[in-house]
């Protein structure tokens, strides 16, 4: 694009420069992830005959995808999917670094239920120990979600 002589120079905006607003009820997902996170906590420490493993581990990755989703709807943002590698990557691309390294063991919880082919779908429940390890990522997630 060519200026005119004597005219202000052309300023472009681009994508980086729109600013984004926070999509409404961010604030309720962040409660019930950590809702979901204090069930599977309890049901974790007190009462593992009525909570199995695979109860808690479904309950730890509906905690960690609603606080995950609270960070991208307070930075106006939406992932793709709900998977964890998903969740991840908008995470990556939206808010690069928020996750402070914890990707990799958050992508690590998809393999527990491939659920998302119809025709071939794997669920391999996890051990009780694999819980108490995806408790403690989950209050990592929990942690970056307190100041919000």
């Amino acid at each position: 694009m060519q200026e005119k002589q004597g005219s202000p120079p052309v300023s472009l905006v681009g994508f980086s420069d729109i600013r984004k607003e926070p999509i409404d009820d961010w604030q309720d997902y962040r409660a019930e992830g950590n809702q979901f996170l204090a069930t599977a906590t309890n049901g974790y420490a007190k009462r593992r005959q009525v909570f199995t493993a695979e109860i808690l581990y479904n309950l730890v990755a509906m905690g960690i995808e609603k606080l995950l989703m609270a960070l991208l709807m307070k930075s106006g943002n939406l992932p793709y999917n709900h998977t964890m590698h998903d969740l991840v990557e908008s995470m990556e691309e939206f808010l690069p670094g928020r996750l402070n390294g914890l990707g990799e063991r958050l992508k690590a919880l998809d393999a527990f239920q491939e659920i998302c082919d119809i025709e071939s779908y794997n669920i391999t429940p996890p051990t009780m120990a694999e819980v108490g390890q995806m408790l403690a990522l989950a209050r990592e997630v929990q942690s970056l979600t307190t100041n919000l």
